[in-house]
């Protein structure tokens, strides 16, 4: 990742304790020097809220300015000394907001700045394994010749990776080996999320209803968004829901998977699935740890799949194919879980199993798609718990979960 790239403004967005402070500290102080302000300093946010232009104007050379959502007012000053010194790498910024999403903010630095999105750790990261699952399926090479080549020191089991999903990706969580330290970070994490993150980005009336829409919302997790349903079941109007589900999108708790068709018309009205960005955190909203998991088949399988989701989310970020993130649903409601389509319009289908022996029928929603997809269909993988890399057919093949970061 080229963290001061040849835009005069950088931004690193992501969820909070992702690890942008400590990134953003590291290039600061090693390859890209760098004075260093955080907005969590109260002086300095009320220096910046109060006078952007002034507090632009006092500072010189290469800058880091940690947490700038918390200070809208800062970015049109911000444009303004930009297009006077368009000198690359001037400004890096950190963000615990969707930018993108904030358009007040986006469209002040458009053209003028570059965004790096950090998400949790990747299991990849947490190894000290290389390469790139996507890039693998990409070229068309079977996972398994990717195991069979590398991993050496056996495979995870299920519990193994029963495991994985409520530890999830944070660095400070994997630090904690404790169910009941890691259950109480992960409710502090809520709690300031939505107290102050929400707030800072907008006035919303009725928190105390989030928590719930929250617990409602990760016991749906990997299923398709009803808005409707969802409404009904909260107790929220839907105009006030939308706004809350944008609102938990800007602040990296949860994403959209839209729908993918081969005509960009159809995947515009069709559902989009639910996930969240860390399985950690979804499996802590439903009270379960390793062994619930082991009790619970379904929310076993949907909290799975939001793991492989957020393994390869993470992926995009470093893999040569420039690719998106899609779920699939033909008309007779064979599914494929994950879509990964990359620029060129190729197409890998990814079917995930909570099972160690996967059989034919769990291939139907992938030959479903090879047939509706043609020759843009370059592999279909079934990732399941067991330990064995099978083909199933032309491009088609069942790998183990830990292909994600073995493979």
């Amino acid at each position: 990742m080229c963290v001061a790239g040849d835009r005069p403004v950088t931004l690193i967005a992501g969820a909070r304790q992702s690890g942008k402070s400590t990134l953003a500290l590291a290039v600061a102080e090693g390859a890209h020097p760098a004075r260093y302000l955080t907005f969590d300093d109260p002086p300095t946010l009320a220096a910046a809220a109060g006078d952007p232009v002034g507090f632009l104007a006092g500072l010189s050379g290469n800058v880091v300015l940690d947490e700038v959502q918390l200070v809208p007012e800062l970015f049109r000053s911000l444009k303004a000394a930009v297009d006077r010194d368009r000198r690359p790498g001037r400004f890096l910024l950190t963000g615990s907001a969707q930018v993108l999403l904030l358009p007040r903010l986006s469209e002040s630095l458009a053209g003028r700045m570059e965004i790096l999105t950090l998400w949790p750790l990747a299991q990849c990261e947490v190894t000290g394994g290389g390469g790139s699952f996507i890039d693998t399926v990409f070229a068309g090479k079977s996972v398994g010749d990717g195991l069979r080549a590398g991993s050496g020191s056996g495979l995870p089991t299920p519990e193994d990776v029963r495991r994985l999903i409520v530890l999830g990706g944070f660095p400070e969580v994997r630090t904690l080996r404790d169910a009941q330290r890691r259950s109480a970070w992960f409710a502090s994490y809520v709690t300031t999320i939505l107290q102050r993150d929400v707030r800072d980005i907008a006035n919303v009336d009725g928190l105390v209803t989030m928590p719930t829409l929250l617990q409602l919302l990760a016991a749906r997790s990997a299923t398709l968004f009803n808005a409707s349903e969802l409404s009904r079941s909260a107790g929220i109007k839907l105009t006030t829901l939308n706004r809350y589900l944008a609102l938990l999108e800007t602040v990296y708790l949860v994403q959209r998977l839209p729908a993918w068709a081969p005509n960009l018309g159809k995947r515009l009205v069709k559902s989009p699935k639910l996930h969240f960005v860390d399985s950690g955190l979804a499996a802590h909203l439903v009270g379960l740890d390793e062994g619930g998991l082991d009790a619970a088949p379904q929310a076993l399988g949907a909290l799975l799949e939001t793991f492989v989701v957020n393994e390869l989310q993470k992926q995009l970020g470093w893999a040569r194919a420039r690719a998106r993130l899609f779920h699939f649903r033909s008309a007779d409601r064979k599914e494929v879980d994950i879509v990964i389509e990359a620029a060129t319009g190729h197409i890998v289908g990814v079917e995930v199993r909570a099972t160690a022996t996967p059989g034919q029928a769990d291939f139907s929603g992938l030959r479903a798609l090879q047939e509706l997809a043609g020759e843009r269909f370059v592999r279909g993988l079934v990732l399941h718990l067991g330990d064995a890399a099978v083909p199933f057919g032309d491009r088609l093949e069942a790998a183990p979960v830990a292909s994600l970061w073995l493979a």
